[in-house]
């Protein structure tokens, strides 16, 4: 390789393939009304933009140019399906200058220094141009450079190296399994052609709808998401609905013009009651002797009943009416506002429904994400036609192997299988991965959030315009409505932990951020497909995986990993140039400021998948330690931050996730310090969830631990109730820890 320019990864959708450093294997045209299911190599070229015609590869357009439709959606050509054909190109905007700084250095990282360009001597040098600073992206292809500055000498790097391996080396022996995903045809392909219009058409008639209902109704308690998720009544026509909306002025006006024109949000949701609900499953919770408490989780079991659905069939035979998509099988919404399935959400959903011995409910939520990342390469967000942009924090081997362990079902592995390797080809893909070289030489890749849109979010539109009503220019706005889409693919949204100045949201900077969970789940994803790869018997693939899982383990130890504070610490790319390069590592750029996510990686010491533990008993009680004098830990559970913004995920909320992956981390260190340190963690849990849902009668998204029995509050919507993780993650506790009978479970005094 020339310059020691990392391999792009080849398509899962064209394996075998050849992938040169200077070149892009494009997949074939797809077939006449089969949905294109994007990739992350399609992802890649969206990113990049690379454009090589036989005839003369001197000529490229930016990697912006032509990719982004006036919808935000990235056109074809290569890349993710164009949503809008009929739209002609944006014209560039005047402004093109990158409007995020960092105000308040005391609330962010320093920016690190960074190497100069890597190009192969085939490639050349790009012609400046105005669409060039579009996105600020870090790996931003196009960004022209001064061929006198570029790196003469390539760094070292760690040999054998793992990425290379993991990016060329399994082209031809995965290319049975990927293939075979690829080749899946999605039980609606037929109608979804078809209806891919009429999705974009539908959407952008309820984004008016969603203005015009803000200004009739008036801001108070105003939930823009309630009208994008509005399927079209029976009969109802969406052309009469356009027309009809121009006179909606007036409260009354728009209630009659929504009874007459749509049906309710959540209608296309039917009720489905799980054929394997128990009112009292035999073995369940064992180890909870305490009858108040037992009786109170029996409660919550039964709330799976009130949260389980199945898509109408309408969905699927007429989508272009619905901005609900199609699934196969059963689901469980979060509750509330969220009556769609939500990605990272599901993990801790499946661990309730095991809990509860609801095992083909939950192998039903494995196999709907399963069938997302067959119809779009990864899982969505959301089952939502607004959430196909994005994804969110990758849990889904996580799932199966929870799912395998409790009922040993191989055959969902063997099913499974395909999709995961796309999904973590997804991940490490060029949209997501950056190179870092740490003091040392040598090379290390991470992931981070990156979503694939430039314009508000449907769902929040008019919260998101009002942001960024504060700047100036298009090319500042569309920046802005990046990093805000970016920052709802981590699950953080939102979160001081993305902002230069914690102060303003309109200095989001996710994209520039390494962050310390997002990577420790792609480890585990790593890890857990090398235990299915090895049940399969796909021993090439194992060692392949395992190589890849080490070497992450090394760049988090290397990167993140702070020895002064033994924590992990997110670290901060520069945010003020685009150039493709490796940047060099640099300890004032991680982020010094406390999160919880700085004690994720605990979580890989419950789920070493025979590699060996990913820290030492010794190392875990001085995290531990860490934990204990961080500031994070209250009276009801860990904080969020120590930070209080008024953000959601800042102090005071603390998250029924975030309890649980630093427990049972810590559960799991080895050490009996720890294991009594996580008890206690979760027993502030358990009891704050028990004292709300006594006063409440809900079990509810989010908590404040500042006092026990408090819900949450902050952030762009109301407190919601339900509560899919919140559950999961009480039965979990329970499961593991018990609770005797003895012991108090409402607040102690």
């Amino acid at each position: 390789m020339t310059g020691g320019v990392r391999p792009r990864p080849p398509s899962p959708r064209s394996y075998p393939a050849t992938a040169t450093a200077t070149t892009i294997v494009s997949s074939e045209p797809p077939a006449k009304n089969k949905r294109r299911s994007p990739t992350a190599a399609h992802a890649t070229s969206w990113f990049k933009g690379i454009s090589k015609d036989k005839k003369s590869s001197s000529k490229k357009k930016s990697w912006f140019t032509g990719r982004i439709d006036p919808n935000g959606r990235p056109r074809s050509a290569g890349a993710f399906p164009n949503k809008n054909p009929r739209v002609a190109k944006p014209k560039p905007p005047a402004e093109t200058s990158f409007p995020l700084s960092i105000t308040n250095p005391r609330e962010s990282p320093p920016r690190p220094r960074r190497l100069p360009c890597r190009r192969t001597e085939l490639e050349p040098e790009p012609e400046p141009s105005q669409r060039d600073t579009l996105f600020p992206f870090p790996h931003g292809r196009h960004a022209p450079t001064n061929s006198a500055n570029r790196t003469q000498n390539p760094p070292h790097r760690m040999a054998p190296p793992p990425r290379h391996l993991l990016l060329l080396l399994p082209a031809l022996l995965l290319a049975i399994p990927l293939l075979r995903a690829a080749q899946m045809e999605p039980a609606h392909a037929h109608v979804a052609a078809a209806g891919e219009g009429d999705h974009d058409a539908l959407l952008g008639l309820l984004q008016r709808v969603q203005s015009a209902a803000l200004r009739a109704l008036g801001p108070h308690d105003f939930d823009p998401k309630l009208y994008v998720d509005l399927p079209l009544a029976p009969g109802a026509d969406r052309a009469a609905a356009e027309a009809a909306l121009a006179s909606v002025t007036t409260r009354e006006d728009m209630e009659t013009f929504l009874a007459r024109y749509f049906a309710s949000a959540g209608s296309d949701l039917v009720e489905a009651d799980p054929p394997d609900f128990e009112a009292e499953p035999r073995g369940f919770l064992p180890r909870v002797a305490s009858r108040e408490a037992r009786a109170w989780a029996l409660e919550v079991h039964a709330l799976w009943k009130d949260l389980a659905r199945r898509v109408a069939p309408d969905v699927a035979a007429r989508p272009g009416r619905h901005t609900l998509l199609p699934l196969p099988g059963r689901v469980v919404v979060p509750g509330s506002r969220f009556r769609e399935v939500y990605y990272w959400d599901s993990y801790w959903v499946v661990r309730g429904l095991l809990v509860s011995k609801m095992y083909d409910t939950a192998k039903d939520i494995v196999l709907n994400l399963v069938y997302l990342v067959e119809e779009y390469g990864f899982v969505l967000n959301g089952a939502r036609s607004y959430y196909t942009n994005r994804s969110q924090p990758p849990l889904l081997s996580s799932m199966v192997l929870e799912l395998y362990k409790a009922t040993g079902d191989l055959g969902l592995v063997r099913r499974s299988f395909p999709s995961l390797l796309k999904e973590h080809n997804f991940w490490v893909s060029e949209l997501h991965n950056v190179e870092i070289m740490d003091n040392h030489g040598r090379v290390h890749n991470l992931s981070r959030y990156q979503a694939m849109w430039n314009k508000p979010r449907p769902e929040s539109a008019t919260i998101d315009e009002e942001l960024a009503s504060k700047l100036n220019s298009t090319a500042a706005k569309e920046k802005l409505y990046h990093q805000i889409a970016s920052a709802a693919e981590s699950g953080w949204d939102f979160s001081s932990r993305w902002m230069s100045n914690s102060t303003d949201m309109t200095t989001l900077v996710t994209t520039f951020v390494i962050p310390v969970d997002l990577n420790t789940f792609i480890c585990k994803m790593e890890r857990d497909i090398v235990v299915f790869a090895k049940l399969i018997g796909e021993k090439t693939t194992a060692e392949i995986f395992s190589q890849a899982s080490e070497a992450r383990h090394t760049a988090i130890e290397s990167l993140l990993w702070n020895s002064e504070m033994e924590q992990w610490l997110d670290y901060w790319l520069p945010t003020d140039g685009n150039c493709q390069g490796v940047y060099k590592w640099e300890s004032k750029s991680q982020n010094r400021n406390i999160f919880a996510s700085n004690f994720i990686p605990l979580w890989l010491n419950a789920h070493n998948s025979g590699l060996g533990p990913f820290l030492d008993e010794a190392k875990s009680v001085r995290v531990m330690r860490s934990l204990q004098t961080s500031g994070l830990v209250c009276p009801a559970g860990i904080a969020t931050s120590v930070s209080n913004t008024g953000q959601q995920w800042d102090f005071p909320n603390g998250w029924a996730p975030l309890q649980h992956l630093i427990a049972e981390g810590l559960l799991n260190s080895g050490s009996t310090e720890a294991k009594e340190f996580a008890e206690d963690i979760a027993t502030r849990w358990v009891r704050t969830n028990y004292a709300a849902y006594k006063s409440s009668g809900a079990m509810h998204e989010k908590y404040d631990v500042e006092a026990c029995g408090k819900s949450g509050g902050g952030g762009e919507y109301k407190p919601q109730t339900g509560f899919g993780w919140s559950n999961g993650v009480l039965l979990a506790f329970l499961e593991e820890l018990g609770w005797s009978q003895d012991k108090e479970i409402g607040c102690s005094s």
